[in-house]
């Protein structure tokens, strides 16, 4: 599996091989000897399925407390996704790293805990797997809002769809951040 470094060193996307013929196609996801070699002393307790239709914005989200650290692709359609550094002792605090993930290009984007993660859907619908680092723990659990980070969605216009919880996410500068 190749890895590719994105503007945050920690933040990592990975190109899978592929291996298909006629009947279809065969990919390995996530291999512990890898995350090892990279430095990465993570463990896995929760995998996470979601749908949505075009034009749904999750996130952002994070917990203060019990971080999560995510491993997320996208299995049906596309989306554009991100990572924002919300660890003020970073030298990339505040800033974010973004890719597009799809069931085509089969990438997988790694978000370690301290950062706050979200995702835009750009296909007519999506589905997008992730696994966790840690448990979702709703009393910790934290909005930013969308688009207060400086990020540059593609193709968002005034029919993004958020939650209502994430409607009334805190600005960056409210947000609160880790050590």
């Amino acid at each position: 599996m190749k890895v590719v470094k994105t503007n945050i060193p920690d933040v990592l996307i990975f190109e899978p091989k592929v291996f298909g013929d006629e009947r279809g196609f065969f990919v390995e996801t996530f291999r512990q000897s890898q995350f090892d070699e990279l430095g990465i002393n993570e463990t896995f307790v929760q995998d996470n399925h979601s749908s949505s239709t075009k034009g749904v914005l999750r996130g952002l989200h994070y917990q203060i407390k019990k971080p999560q650290g995510k491993l997320v692709r996208v299995i049906s359609g596309e989306v554009y996704d991100v990572a924002v550094d919300l660890r003020k002792s970073s030298p990339t605090f505040g800033q974010y790293a973004g890719v597009h993930l799809s069931a085509e290009n089969k990438k997988i984007f790694w978000v370690p805990p301290g950062f706050a993660h979200g995702f835009l859907v750009l296909s007519e619908q999506a589905e997008f797997v992730y696994k966790c680092t840690e448990y979702y723990a709703p009393e910790y659990d934290r909005s930013l809002v969308w688009n207060d980070a400086g990020i540059k969605w593609p193709n968002v216009n005034a029919d993004v769809k958020v939650s209502s919880k994430d409607a009334e996410a805190l600005t960056f500068e409210l947000a609160e951040k880790f050590n």
